[in-house]
């Protein structure tokens, strides 16, 4: 797995679910190192299950990571993501998840076997859970109810005061810890603001180093707000969540959607109680940002997705600008 070619940019993706994996397709054809972080709090679904019964950790965010970063045939990708639909103990289970499962319990290490995977996928870059640690995801609601559990905190219809991990203390992986030392750029995003990206940044050791580096670090939103976990959120909420999660401020940049949405997919998304996240301009520049707001969406068989090739150019521009600033400071 990804031996660094000489002279390219390092850039740290940090997140988990498709928003990342989406990123993660553009992002592989620019002239990047790509070193993916991924979450190990899921726990529902055939991950939970794997989780519960093999004592492994959930290879759901893994699997779809390293389907992104993969160069092989397209078949190879229908193959990872194949879920089973019938078959006692096989139903609703999902064949990369297996690969894992099976490759954890061959080499007895579950890093281990995300890099073995990883050479069988051809994968561009890295791909490291946040932490080899069994963590779950609990939330404190503002009625004070504690919800325990990734899957579960968006189903209770409350609104989420704070997101903590059990236990409190987790360490991090520490080939994470180096690639974010060596890193060009970390990205932070897109994804579940709660679910997906705080569980990478509530890991101490893990934020640490990233409010540490020099390098910038890009917060890239979410197109759409999420139904049970950032209703309503504006482009500048999101941010302020993070901040208020991890003691203060940290970004330097956001990258925000700012083209508008056909009236269709907005009708579709509101039926499941989704709507545009605002791209609050006023705000963001308050909060001390430099804001990339450019039209950065694709329309896939009816749902949005962020224009990876768009979005991977507008961060190797702002790594390149960054480098230039720094090259002058130091003449």
């Amino acid at each position: 797995m990804g031996s660094q070619p000489e002279g390219r940019l390092r850039v740290v993706v940090i997140g988990g679910g498709t928003g990342l994996s989406v990123l993660l397709r553009g992002l592989k054809h620019a002239p990047v190192h790509i070193t993916a972080i991924v979450t190990v709090a899921d726990d529902g679904g055939s991950s939970g299950r794997l989780r519960k019964e093999m004592d492994m950790l959930p290879p759901g965010d893994i699997r779809n990571v390293l389907t992104a970063l993969a160069d092989t045939e397209p078949l190879m990708e229908k193959v990872m993501q194949y879920r089973f639909s019938t078959g006692t103990g096989l139903a609703g289970h999902n064949l990369g998840n297996l690969l894992l499962a099976a490759m954890n319990e061959i080499t007895g290490d579950f890093v281990t076997a995300v890099k073995k995977l990883s050479n069988v996928l051809a994968v561009r870059g890295e791909v490291l859970p946040a932490s080899t640690q069994s963590i779950r995801l609990m939330a404190e609601m503002e009625d004070g109810s504690i919800i325990a559990g990734e899957s579960q905190i968006p189903l209770t219809g409350k609104r989420i005061k704070r997101v903590f991990l059990d236990p409190e203390d987790v360490v991090p992986l520490t080939e994470a810890l180096i690639a974010i030392d060596n890193a060009d750029a970390i990205l932070i995003g897109p994804g579940s603001l709660y679910t997906s990206i705080l569980p990478n940044l509530l890991v101490h050791g893990l934020f640490t180093a990233v409010k540490m580096s020099a390098a910038p670090k890009v917060y890239i939103c979410n197109v759409m707000t999420q139904p049970g976990e950032t209703d309503g959120y504006s482009a500048s909420k999101h941010v302020e969540v993070m901040y208020n999660h991890v003691g203060g401020p940290f970004l330097d940049t956001v990258i925000v959607n700012s083209a508008s949405i056909p009236e269709q997919i907005l009708e579709k998304y509101a039926e499941k109680g989704a709507s545009p996240v605002a791209c609050d301009l006023k705000r963001l520049r308050q909060l001390g940002l430099h804001i990339v707001a450019k039209p950065l969406v694709t329309f896939e068989e009816g749902y949005l997705r962020h224009d990876a090739n768009a979005v991977s150019k507008e961060v190797v521009s702002l790594i390149k600008r960054k480098r230039r600033a720094q090259k002058k400071e130091k003449e």
